[in-house]
């Protein structure tokens, strides 16, 4: 079993994010936390200069692991790989693909893959890795009865990597350690992130230990396939972001995790 990252997915901190002001600031904080690692994501497109931004990662020790960027961004194959570059990153994953209509055809699935598939091979020609970050409409039943997220892994080249979220397969219904197991040594970052009930039998997101999810299977799954880094993300909540990404670090080191 191999040892795995824990870093600080930035959606978390996106209202954080706004001006490359507040960008330095949240850098700072994430780092005084302990996160050595981060998921660059959840700024808006055209609010600082990578350059700037590569600067405040280093300043802080912070090291990119990885992004999520628009698709937009990577069909220009040169611009997405020069700002990963400057980040010296290697992975790259968009958010979801959310089609309005026909979300119930499976062909619709299976030529958005077979789309992918042409945009990451030519980026990994320039050694960027591209993925696929999963949420829960990808477990809705199509008409032949298969999923969304069965129709694009069936259907993805070997270079197209999963960013399996663990709270999405949960709220879509499917096996978190089962889809991990399925995407084995195409995997390497995930996110973390879990999921409580109210008494009205809501669900929502929690720190990462403090919800229901089964973790000592999660956390052994992960160490088995061969993962890089595992991202801790709370899309939304109760507490602060970062009061939220320190609980869940704390949790996750009690389990001899490290960041």
């Amino acid at each position: 079993m191999a040892d795995f990252r824990v870093g600080a997915q930035m959606y978390t901190c996106n209202q954080h994010l706004k001006t490359p002001e507040d960008i330095k600031t949240t850098f700072e904080k994430i780092s005084k936390i302990g996160y050595t690692c981060a998921q660059v994501s959840g700024i808006p497109q055209g609010t600082i200069e990578v350059a700037d931004l590569a600067t405040i990662l280093k300043n802080n020790g912070i090291e990119c692991a990885v992004t999520h960027v628009p698709l937009d961004l990577m069909k220009d194959t040169n611009a997405c790989v020069d700002y990963h570059k400057a980040l010296d990153c290697k992975y790259t994953a968009i958010g979801g693909f959310f089609p309005q209509e026909n979300q119930y055809d499976p062909q619709l699935w299976i030529d958005f893959a077979k789309e992918y598939n042409d945009i990451v091979a030519k980026l990994a020609e320039h050694g960027l890795t591209a993925g696929y970050h999963n949420h829960s409409h990808e477990w809705i039943k199509t008409t032949n009865g298969k999923t969304p997220i069965e129709l694009i892994h069936e259907n993805s080249n070997d270079n197209v990597w999963f960013e399996i979220d663990v709270y999405w397969v949960t709220h879509g219904g499917g096996d978190p350690c089962q889809w991990l197991e399925k995407v084995a040594g195409r995997c390497p970052v995930l996110h973390y992130k879990d999921m409580g009930i109210d008494h009205e039998r809501k669900q929502f997101m929690c720190e990462v230990g403090d919800g229901n999810l089964n973790w000592d299977r999660i956390i052994e799954t992960t160490k088995k396939i061969g993962t890089e880094y595992a991202m801790v993300e709370r899309d939304s909540g109760k507490l602060d972001p970062f009061e939220s990404l320190e609980i869940s670090l704390k949790n996750l080191m009690a389990y001899g995790l490290k960041p």
